[in-house]
């Protein structure tokens, strides 16, 4: 693996960031003024600087993937809100994303793509490690909100008990197969978008990490997130996509010494 700075930095970059100025600093504003459930106040923030970053290092196409991600995620979060809300499993403040919710489901992502420019040579894979990343990131959204919405039978991943919906690690048939529906349906949003190519690695390397990630996701809240008081949600959810972007880019990497 050659890690040498390759024509950097690149100037290029520029107009990108100057049209990611112009979209989401304008979109941000609007935004604060709606009346829109899906960011808080200081969400629209830290989703505009976000969006910033992801359009300036990846252009409109990643920007898009990212946007999709959050309609995708506020839509399932939205279902069966009210039984949830009940059941006191609904996530707070009705579903709206925060700074810690942007963050915990973007960095990873944000990560690949800065790395994809300084590392150009690695473009490619580390593309396929932010879509994976957002892929990881739907996929646990989905499973979880489908499994407390749907899901008839929840068990704990370490011991396969009974257990209540909405407990830490546990998982149910439905929320499960949502999960993976989600996952595919990311991953051929960016391939839609011309972020990654229509092979099979790229469509197969996403949707195992996602589903790789996510088991251990299940794992780790099962096993540590109510034993340890630092380990929030958030950055499970750091440690989540982050796993799945590895997993993606080392499948990929795999698959090209092959």
């Amino acid at each position: 693996i050659n890690l040498q700075l390759t024509n950097f930095p690149d100037v290029t970059i520029l107009p990108y960031f100057e049209q990611a100025l112009l979209v989401n600093i304008p979109l941000g504003l609007l935004l604060s003024t709606t009346n829109q459930k899906s960011l808080t106040k200081e969400g629209i923030l830290h989703a505009g600087l976000l969006g910033i970053g992801l359009w300036t290092f990846l252009g409109y196409k990643g920007w898009l993937l990212c946007v999709g991600y959050l309609i995708l995620g506020s839509i399932v979060t939205k279902v069966k809100m009210l039984e949830k809300e009940k059941l006191g499993i609904a996530e707070k403040r009705g579903g709206a994303r925060g700074p810690e919710n942007v963050w915990g489901a973007a960095a990873t992502g944000m990560i690949c793509c800065i790395l994809t420019y300084i590392y150009p040579q690695y473009s490619t894979i580390l593309t396929t490690g932010y879509v994976a990343s957002l892929a990881t990131k739907l996929s646990d959204t989905v499973a979880s909100e489908i499994g407390k919405a749907y899901g008839k039978t929840t068990y704990l991943i370490t011991t396969l008990k009974l257990v209540p919906k909405g407990t830490e690690g546990a998982i149910s048939l439905e929320g499960t197969l949502a999960g993976i529906v989600g996952s595919v349906v990311l991953t051929f949003l960016a391939i839609i978008l011309g972020l990654i190519t229509n092979t099979p690695i790229n469509i197969i390397a996403c949707i195992i990490a996602a589903f790789i990630a996510t088991t251990i996701e299940s794992f780790i809240g099962a096993i540590y997130q109510d034993n340890i008081n630092w380990l929030t949600n958030e950055l499970v959810n750091f440690i989540n996509t982050l796993i799945g972007a590895i997993v993606a880019i080392a499948i990929v990497s795999i698959d090209m010494t092959i």
